[in-house]
């Protein structure tokens, strides 16, 4: 039954479909790969499972890199769209994630903008495949600056307790210099082939020792699910 509805939708190129019980918008202007998976379900298929997995009601989720705003709309089911916080930094993104947002009646903040340590304007490299802009350089691309907000400002001011983050690399930079003391639970891709593995072992050694450990992961260990053990009694 998959097979065969994939098979219709390449073949008809619809505009929109339906997953995970969402109204997906799949506008030319995305990667065929991206399209493809949309139209196979398979788009951040193990991000998906993950934050089902993983997010409860009353969690307060700060999400970097909204993509096309699917986990979004995820996360946002789960948790209200009132405890759940988006940041996209590429600006040919925001227009497809709100409109998914709004047509999905599910409208969490979302802030088009970087993340970065110290805020202020950053250089961002812009990917011809978008989904894979970053601010990290090994991806490659083309350079242009965009606004950004300190990371450790957002987290005081949100005050969330899961991060929920796919940032094409810049996660090792981030996360260790981040204050993540109110954090309980991380959702997030890493990128060893856009890092290398010697920082992604150094960013999960870093995660491991202020508490926190892994309880799942999917896609041959790239997208983690990490969690600090609950307080006993």
């Amino acid at each position: 039954m998959a097979n065969f509805r994939y098979l219709l939708r390449k073949l008809t190129r619809p505009k929109s479909i339906v997953m995970d019980g969402f109204l997906v918008h799949v506008p030319t202007s995305l990667p065929h790969g991206v399209r493809k998976a949309l139209y196979k379900e398979t788009y951040e298929l193990n991000e998906r499972q993950l934050v089902r997995t993983a997010l409860r009601p009353g969690d307060r989720v700060l999400e970097l890199g909204s993509g096309i705003g699917v986990v979004s709309l995820l996360c946002a089911r789960i948790v209200g769209p009132d405890n759940l916080l988006c940041y996209e930094a590429n600006p040919r993104m925001a227009e497809i994630i709100a409109s998914n947002f709004v047509v999905n009646g599910l409208e969490p903040k979302l802030i088009n903008r970087a993340v970065s340590l110290r805020g202020g304007d950053v250089e961002f490299f812009r990917n011809e495949n978008i989904v894979s802009s970053s601010l990290s350089s090994a991806r490659g691309g083309e350079a242009t600056n965009v606004p950004s907000d300190a990371l450790n400002e957002v987290i005081e001011r949100f005050r969330p307790t899961a991060l929920v983050l796919d940032i094409e690399g810049a996660e090792v930079d981030l996360l260790t210099h981040a204050d993540l003391s109110g954090i309980e639970k991380i959702i997030m891709e890493v990128h060893p082939k856009v890092v290398g593995t010697q920082a992604t072992r150094k960013l999960l050694d870093h995660l491991e020792a202020v508490g926190f450990a892994v309880i799942a992961d999917g896609n041959n260990g790239e997208v983690v699910f990490f969690s600090k053990p609950a307080p006993t009694s």
